[in-house]
């Protein structure tokens, strides 16, 4: 017991006689700046970029896919084409019907 209060009242005295320094040591300030704008991509960041990336792939297939749309609805059909669809349209629902 009377070791360690000897060995606690000599680090207590160290303690009040350290010269404490009041600026930080040389660089550290440059290091944790330049560690907090390093511009390395974390995860959140890489699957943002995915999914920026995949929503405009999937916006260009669907622009094609209402173009190709737009233009089969305007086509030249005949009334000759369109008379054989839907006779073939009435047929397949009289043949479900029954």
């Amino acid at each position: 017991m009377k070791n360690s209060e000897q060995i606690l009242r000599r680090l207590l005295h160290a303690a009040r006689q350290s010269d404490a320094q009041a600026e930080m040591p040389f660089g550290f300030d440059t290091r944790v700046l330049a560690r907090a704008r390093d511009v390395a991509p974390n995860g959140s960041a890489v699957i943002a970029l995915f999914t920026r990336r995949a929503t405009g792939i999937a916006l260009a297939v669907m622009a094609l896919a209402a173009a190709g749309l737009y233009g089969a609805s305007f086509s030249d059909m005949s009334a000759e084409t369109t008379n054989e669809y839907g006779i073939v349209d009435s047929a397949i629902q009289n043949n479900l019907a029954e």
